[in-house]
């Protein structure tokens, strides 16, 4: 098994080896960290390489053709099925490298080194002598022994090389228990830095656990960020079993944090630092959890490097659009804080070009923000609330109608069902976010009058409600028959998914008298709205 050539033409399937649980089991600690190796292949999904075959309209189609679990997936479940298989790999993966490799002084290091240079440099010509005298001699004798030779000088490894070496296969490791965690993965070579942030991620992504990533003293402060705010402490918080949280002065959660400011601006792992401590806020939002990030300058260095470090990743950029939406989401504090940073109409100007650059990768921020201004105005002391959005540049902008409607506008302008990916579709239910608290407030059929008069405007009457018909029309194949996603929309909106549906419905609606219906916002000459978008 061990020797399989990777990349495999033909995925293997596990449940087919013969004995495969007593053969893992018989594995030592250094053979299992090679198995991982072949593992990483057969649990991750195959990429086909065309770009067209990731739509989520093109997934929908192969899902419905293949019902069954991927052959990926039934290998992960053989894998699950083993007994003591996961325990092994946590044991493997933070096993220390002193345990197996020992300490050596910096004299006995250099000398291990030139010794080891020096080997090298015959190693090559050894091997080629070994080769001739087996292919020259009746007798394999002197073959054998000069084999033999070369394998002892290549056990004879530096010190270091040797924790390098460990800690490579602590990569294949990671790789397995990432994938195991976080379901289907693309099978690709990655860093073990960028594992270890994967890792974070999936053990932060709505799990309780993840306050494990907190030491004594931080946990603590959650409490005390509760009690002050006179709001009852996070569930997940006082369950937490300290006996297994970070020790030391600071837990990992907050280290993630120090690193991610002395990132180099031009660094690709800002996107996978800012994706795991995205991560810790997703799910129902907590104020506690935003005010602990907000208090270690979070918010500022997002800000810095959105504004001030002319990042120009889009990849970076989106990851910390998603990072800051979650941070400042029904924070009033938080968005005080964005006003004393953005305090000039220059850096405020820049922060909307780079928001309006590309709305696919902002669009979860422009979410955050319209969501944030609906709950703010839904407060009991109205007065004050006004002063504070006055007083806010961004809440002042997103308040002023012409401003959400140009946002809508251009959300459904910018995606169509042929191109929707898990990646934009966010768009779609961003759109739709804003046209149900119109909803709320009685002002629906203003906003769809609103986007017919665009049409008009541009000269192209029908051209966007009816493409905004179709995405609804695919949102709700997409969305009926999957209850992760629809908690999903729940956990970032705080709005019933039964509101999400019903919203739908209304804008479906085939009675061309209806307010709140597309279609009575179409001209009979332009409507296009049965074109079938099934894809073969």
């Amino acid at each position: 098994i061990l020797h399989y050539p990777i990349p495999f033409k033909e995925m293997i399937q596990l449940e087919d080896i013969p004995n495969l649980a007593n053969l893992v089991a018989s594995f030592d600690q250094q053979q299992l960290a090679n198995f991982c190796r072949i593992l990483s292949v057969t649990i991750s999904e195959l990429d086909t390489g065309n770009d067209d075959k990731h739509t989520l309209l093109a997934k929908n189609a192969q899902q419905k053709k293949s019902a069954g679990p991927s052959l990926a997936e039934i290998n992960q479940v053989t894998l699950l099925n083993i007994p003591g298989f996961i325990e092994r790999l946590c044991k493997l993966a933070t096993r220390k490298v002193s345990e197996t490799t020992g300490t050596s002084n910096f004299l006995q290091e250099l000398e291990e080194w030139y010794a080891w240079l020096d080997h090298a440099l015959v190693l090559d010509t050894l091997m080629h002598i070994a080769t001739e005298e087996a292919d020259q001699s009746s007798s394999t004798e002197s073959a054998d022994e000069s084999v033999l030779a070369a394998s002892q000088l290549r056990s004879r490894l530096p010190q270091s090389m040797k924790i390098m070496h460990e800690i490579m296969y602590k990569v294949e490791v990671l790789y397995v228990l990432c994938v195991l965690l976080m379901g289907r993965q693309r099978n690709q070579e990655i860093s073990l830095k960028i594992q270890f942030l994967r890792l974070l991620q999936s053990f932060s992504d709505h799990h309780e656990n993840r306050y494990l990533l907190l030491n004594s003293q931080e946990l603590n402060e959650l409490g005390a960020i509760s009690l002050k705010a006179n709001i009852p402490e996070v569930e997940a918080v006082v369950n937490t079993d300290r006996a297994l949280i970070c020790d030391g002065k600071k837990g990992l959660l907050t280290r993630l944090l120090q690193v991610m400011k002395r990132e180099p601006a031009e660094s690709s792992f800002r996107f996978w630092q800012a994706r795991a401590v995205e991560s810790f806020l997703r799910g129902v939002t907590s104020y506690a959890d935003q005010m602990f990030l907000l208090k270690r300058g979070l918010l500022e260095h997002i800000l810095f490097c959105i504004i001030d470090s002319e990042c120009k990743s889009r990849d970076v950029l989106q990851s910390y659009f998603d990072l800051l939406g979650e941070l400042m989401k029904f924070n009033i504090d938080a968005f005080k804080r964005f006003n004393k940073y953005v305090n000039t109409d220059e850096k405020f100007q820049i922060f909307l070009n780079q928001i309006n650059s590309s709305l696919v990768d902002s669009n979860m921020l422009v979410r955050c923000i319209v969501l944030s201004l609906d709950r703010f105005e839904s407060q009991t002391d109205a007065v004050k609330v006004a002063e504070v959005i006055s007083q806010c540049c961004l809440l002042s902008y997103v308040s002023r109608v012409e401003n959400r409607l140009s946002f809508l506008f251009r959300l459904i302008n910018i995606i169509q069902v042929q191109t929707l990916t898990q990646e934009n579709v966010s768009c779609l239910n961003t759109s739709l976010v804003i046209l149900m608290l119109a909803r709320r407030k009685g002002k629906l059929p203003f906003y769809l009058n609103a986007l017919q008069e665009k049409e008009l405007c541009e000269k192209y009457p029908g051209f966007l409600l009816n493409n905004f018909h179709s995405l609804l029309r695919f949102w709700q194949e997409h969305y009926l028959n999957k209850d992760k996603d629809s908690t999903c929309l729940e956990n970032s909106s705080c709005i019933s998914f039964s509101y999400w549906k019903e919203t739908v419905s209304l804008l479906l609606c085939p009675d061309r008298t209806a307010p709140c219906a597309i279609i009575s916002y179409i001209d009979e000459v332009y409507m296009n709205i049965d074109k079938d978008f099934s894809e073969d």
